[in-house]
């Protein structure tokens, strides 16, 4: 049996792990805070683009064709696969899943004898990805914490050259889709070509929305042409669509870091408990043992 020393020694180690996961968890719990607010604020925004681009998009009608991002390839030989993770650990299974997601669909592109094209966002989905011999052609880190907008511009403008260029017939973006402080779900969705992603879609689930009876929906009337406002709307439509996906893994980690670091400080004091039980009867042992030296002692003096 360890000696009180031991047990006294591990308990000021344990009760040290459990200060600092508790910080952590309180400070995971601010930033979580600020990160909803950005949700909150943030998706109205992106709905309101990707229903606007949809309008702007039927009125130009036959015109919408002839931008390179709105029209998918013959074939789609290459496929880019974005995977949007965190910069740092401690927040149970966020990361993990992202990357067992991601690794799964490239070998499903593969068996359609189809080529991943791998970028990533985040330290930890950079580097696992890299431990795993997977080449990357595009690798962001350091803002995954809070992200900005022009974050998401650079990840844009990088993703559309390619699919312009050619180098790329197809764009999915995978990222925890933030649901509340314990919920984070995978989510894959088509980011190029425009015509692959929900901007063919009504908010409603694809219904069209039905005027109230006896109204009619108001004609709307573009200034310039609809074809020159869908050429500004179409790279916005993909800036926002990845700076999205940001910030909802953004606020996900957070909630992640905090759930863990929740638990992590339960069962330490759980190991404390334990350690407290385990040293008492150390102690207990100790006095017993000195109790029966003392008495075969004196029965010894007899």
């Amino acid at each position: 049996m360890a000696s009180q020393r031991d047990v006294r020694n591990k308990i000021a180690s344990v009760k040290n792990i459990q200060k600092i996961t508790r910080a952590m968890e309180m400070v995971a719990a601010a930033r979580l805070r600020r990160a909803e607010q950005r949700i909150e604020a943030l998706r109205p925004y992106a709905d309101a683009i990707g229903r606007m681009t949809r309008q702007a998009a039927r009125a130009a009608g036959a015109e919408a064709n002839r931008f390179p991002l709105l029209k998918p390839h013959e074939s789609e030989a290459n496929v880019g696969l974005l995977l949007v993770t965190g910069d740092r650990g401690l927040a149970g299974g966020f990361n993990s899943q992202i990357i067992r997601a991601g690794v799964r669909f490239g070998a499903e592109l593969s068996d359609q004898s189809r080529t991943p094209v791998w970028y990533a966002t985040g330290r930890r989905g950079v580097s696992s990805l890299t431990f795993r011999g997977n080449e990357l052609t595009g690798a962001y880190t350091g803002f995954a914490d809070r992200p900005a907008y022009a974050d998401a511009r650079s990840i844009a403008d990088d993703l559309m050259q390619a699919y312009v260029d050619g180098k790329l017939d197809r764009v999915d973006i995978v990222y925890n889709a933030y649901v509340s402080p314990l919920t984070q779900r995978v989510t894959r969705e088509a980011l190029l070509p425009l015509s692959h992603t929900p901007l063919d879609e009504d908010g409603d689930g694809g219904a069209q929305a039905q005027p109230a009876s006896g109204s009619r929906l108001a004609p709307v009337e573009y200034e310039p042409d609809p074809g020159e406002i869908l050429k500004r709307l179409v790279p916005d439509f993909v800036e926002i669509s990845i700076y999205r996906a940001l910030v909802e893994s953004a606020a996900g980690f957070f909630g992640a870091q905090m759930t863990a670091m929740r638990s992590a400080s339960d069962n330490a004091g759980e190991i404390i408990t334990e350690y407290t039980l385990q040293m008492n009867r150390a102690r207990q042992a100790e006095i017993t043992q000195e109790i029966m030296e003392v008495v075969a002692g004196a029965e010894g003096l007899t």
